[in-house]
């Protein structure tokens, strides 16, 4: 019998520990508008950059609980239910108008094959290129130009260029489809002035005269329009008032200028926060393991002369990453053994050296170094080994007397100090190499998106290609900057942000290269808080996963998946973010025979890595991945890829452990229902049914041959049942699965409490409390399993003498009796024995049963008590 150990109330007061309130709102300041960007004239139209949602088919469906909504139902603990059908969390399938699911000759299906699974976003790209021959408007003669680009009420401003009267600007400009209001589109040329701009010159284009362009067509070539004044005079004072090259066309989000482009619902910025919401493309450091073995070392000598060696110990450092081996043997000797091996993340390029130091341990806290080695980390220094074979030690001089800094500098530059160029004979037996047959695991094994090893010709070839097309999002409350980011294996991609709305349409998509089908994406939204220079952290507002191998080949799923935020509070639903994925294979029989083979590369198995040290690489893999990311521009901030990576997925919930003991009980499920049922057979509740068995019975009694067959037959037969019902949705967030509805507030407080704690004691003493009791009742399922077990050891044991005694004779009258019975006569008896009329049946325990549970077990054998000595 399974208990439940997480059955019983809270402890009193737990729900007055618990923190209060969800989330603070945050403040955000808004700056002054500057006259190089994009800006709107009137407030009559347009709003503050909202993007109009585009209201298909889709957008018909119910509409989504309120935004921000908590949700604590205090329900009683219990095995996880099935979500009821039209849950607020659960998936919404809808059918938006995507060329993938169109016909090949429909009229928006013309859009770029590699651009199927988004919905094509009409844009007017203006690229402003150079411009010559510009007059002189000031009396110095000098011109200080730019340009503006004008469509209704929205206006672009280029960067202004000082004295200058050829200026390059080279700046693309994109005004949405729903800001398409004018009939004309004008290009100025202005000149910059202290009290008011300068008119210079002006391009009026008709906008029914302007091309439309759809990849894979060229750029469209830019071209020389000569500028005219307001009544479109091209002279003035005899000469001509310059040229301009520009480049209008119409196109859609898959044009190469998208990314770049300075984007009409963006006006509010500044230069710099303009850049914090362009989309881009990401790709993590290459990340290898560097295996160092420290052997020994000979000839050590004390730190200060006249002492004996104490206890010595190695370092080794690289970067942030520091191991220190046990103190050496035989202690006091001037040559030491350690014989112990580290791991330690390296990525390419190795900028951080390989610092070995031995160390004496002088006093409790206090370590003297008696020498240093350092190793950059590359090749010849370090080589690399593909093929898992044995690489050879070396014996490294050890120096002294050289600070870190300057260690590090020679390792850099290759020069040496003249003062500290002298070596002494001490030496340090090394064994290195960068084993790149393995996989650097930056995320949980659970989820992982990546399973390659590093080394890139012992990578298998693809098997496939995912798309992923990032369509919108709705129900995020309040006016949002929303953005999303998306990983899978190595690539990371960010979409644009869309400010002030609470439902953006990004319509953006993207590919990845599959390489095995057990694993997983992760697409989360975020709130952009770094666009008025503010060192806020953006904030979270939900996550989806998509598992690839629950997808079927060549099918585009498009769903709303609910967003969800787990706060000390309870659970919120942020949102939904509708997305459209499709998986498409291109080499079958390589992806059926992936089922056959290890998850992770061949050295994870030939040579495993321990847990808990694959626990350390692993942190230390994502703080490596956060601090390239984040160099770059935009940054991909530190918050983002923790959330992406779940950093603080191992830390201990109380919510988690409950869902995982039920998650236990569950898959036991399936085995209860087979013994009630069997349990009905015997009892004969349903006669017809329990004569089908015994008739069943007599056939594979007399013809064991069909046994196998039968098994693997109805093995068949349900799978071909249950094909019917298959699941429709791709997996997403359960959840009931979760225990978020039902978890208790202190419960999740805990489980947003730092580590170490930061609560108060007395918090902290209920908190310990209540642990105690559930694993007070873990420690008793626990025992009452192993006493199972060692009731089955002492049966031949002799523990018990006359049980032993008794079971070894009925063994040999069992042995006796079925050597001369056939096999098929002692299968009947026993099967009918076992098939009987409740008639023939007692109340009372089996004989078997009650002597089983009279043998004795080491439970009476523990120090259960002690008395409290007071």
């Amino acid at each position: 019998m399974v208990r439940n150990v997480f059955s019983g109330e809270a402890p009193a007061g737990a729900a007055a520990a618990s923190a209060s309130g969800g989330p603070a709102a945050e403040t955000k300041g808004k700056s002054g508008h500057d006259t190089r960007e994009f800006r709107s004239i009137p407030a009559s139209s347009g709003g503050g950059g909202n993007e109009p949602r585009r209201h298909t088919l889709h957008a018909m469906a119910a509409p989504p609980p309120p935004a921000g909504q908590t949700v604590v139902v205090p329900k009683p603990a219990g095995p996880a239910q099935a979500a009821p059908p039209g849950s607020q969390y659960g998936l919404t399938e809808t059918k938006p108008p995507l060329p993938a699911k169109m016909g090949p000759r429909s009229g928006t299906a013309k859009i770029a094959s590699t651009y199927d699974m988004v919905e094509p976003m009409s844009y007017l790209y203006v690229t402003v290129v150079k411009a010559r021959d510009l007059p002189s408007m000031d009396l110095t003669g000098a011109l200080d130009p730019y340009v503006e680009v004008k469509l209704g009420n929205f206006k672009g401003v280029t960067r202004h260029l000082e004295k200058n009267q050829n200026p390059v600007w080279r700046q693309t400009f994109a005004f949405s489809g729903a800001h398409l209001q004018a009939s004309q589109l004008e290009v100025i040329v202005m000149d910059k002035d202290t009290l008011r701009d300068d008119f210079v010159g002006r391009v009026v284009f008709d906008m029914s005269d302007i091309p439309s362009r759809l990849p894979p067509d060229s750029p469209l070539a830019p071209q020389w329009y000569s500028l005219a004044d307001a009544h479109g005079e091209r002279f003035r004072h005899g000469h001509p008032l310059g040229e301009i090259m520009l480049a209008v066309w119409i196109g859609t989000q898959a044009d190469e200028a998208f990314p770049e482009a300075w984007h009409s619902d963006a006006h509010s910025l500044s230069r710099e926060g303009l850049t914090n919401t362009r989309s881009k493309v990401y790709y993590s450091p290459k990340l290898i393991y560097l295996k160092v073995s420290v052997i020994a070392a000979q000839d050590l000598i004390a730190a200060d002369k006249g002492r004996p060696l104490a206890p010595t110990i190695a370092k080794i450092q690289m970067g942030s990453q520091i191991r220190r081996t046990r103190p050496g043997q035989p202690q006091g000797s001037a040559n030491q053994a350690w014989n112990e091996e580290f791991m330690f993340v390296a990525s390419e390029p190795f900028e951080d050296p390989l610092v070995v130091t031995v160390e004496e341990k002088v006093a409790a806290g206090r370590d003297e170094p008696i020498g240093r080695i350092i190793i950059p980390v590359a090749s010849p220094y370090v080589p690399r080994n593909d093929l898992a074979k044995s690489i050879p030690s070396k014996w490294f001089n050890l120096s002294r007397g050289m600070t870190v800094d300057e260690a590090a500098a020679e390792a850099t530059t290759g020069t040496k100090h003249r003062e500290h160029s002298k070596t002494f004979a001490s030496k340090i037996h090394l064994r290195m190499s960068l084993e790149t047959a393995y996989h650097v695991l930056d995320e949980s094994t659970h989820y992982s998106s990546d399973l390659q090893p590093a080394a890139k010709k012992l990578r298998k070839s693809a098997i496939g290609v995912l798309e992923v097309g990032i369509l919108s999002a709705r129900g995020l409350g309040g006016n949002k900057s929303a953005y999303c980011v998306a990983k899978y294996g190595s690539k990371w991609v960010r979409t644009r942000t869309l400010l002030g709305t609470a439902a953006p349409a990004w319509n953006e998509q993207y590919t990845w290269e599959v390489f095995d089908l057990s694993t997983v994406i992760t697409v989360a939204v975020f709130d952009n808080n770094h666009l008025h220079h503010s060192d806020g952290k953006d904030q979270r507002i939900g996550k989806v996963r998509v598992r690839l191998a629950t997808l079927e080949s060549d099918r585009v799923y498009t769903h709303y998946y609910p967003l969800m935020a787990l706060t000390p509070g309870g659970l919120k639903k942020t949102g939904e973010l509708h997305l459209a994925v499709r998986f498409t294979c291109t080499a079958w029989a390589n992806m059926l025979a992936q089922y056959g083979r290890p998850l992770l590369p061949k050295m994870h198995y030939s040579n495993p890595i321990s847990v808990l040290q694959l626990d350390y690489l692993r942190f230390q893999a994502m703080q490596m991945v956060a601090t390239r990311l984040g160099r770059s521009e935009p940054p991909l901030h530190r918050e983002v890829v923790e959330y992406m990576l779940d950093v603080d997925s191992h830390m201990f919930s109380l919510r988690r452990s409950k869902a995982n003991f039920y998650r236990i009980t569950s898959l036991f499920s399936g085995v209860v229902a087979v013994g009630k049922w069997f349990d009905g057979i015997c009892k004969w509740k349903n006669p017809l049914t329990t004569i089908l068995v015994h008739v069943l019975f007599l056939i594979l009694v007399c013809y064991p041959e069909l046994i196998l067959p039968t098994v693997f037959l109805y093995l068949f037969m349900i799978g071909v049942w249950n094909y019917r019902r298959r699941p429709r949705k791709p997996p997403h967030m359960d959840t009931v699965l979760s225990h978020a509805e039902q978890a208790h507030p202190d419960e999740l407080d805990e489980e947003f409490d730092t580590f170490p704690t930061s609560k108060p004691s007395d918090v902290v003493r209920m908190r310990y409390d209540r642990l105690r009791s559930v694993a007070g009742r873990v420690q008793t399922v626990v025992g009452d399993l192993a006493m199972q077990g060692e009731r089955a050891q002492s049966l031949l044991s002799w523990r018990d003498p006359r049980a032993t005694a008794i079971f070894i004779t009925l063994s040999l009258i069992v042995a006796v009796v079925l050597y001369i019975t056939p096999f098929q006569v002692v299968a009947v008896v026993l099967g009918l024995y076992m098939l009987r009329h409740p008639r023939f049946r007692s109340k009372q325990p089996s004989v078997p049963f009650n002597f089983y549970k009279r043998l004795p077990a080491k439970g009476d054998m523990l120090l259960c008590f002690l008395h409290r000595v007071i």
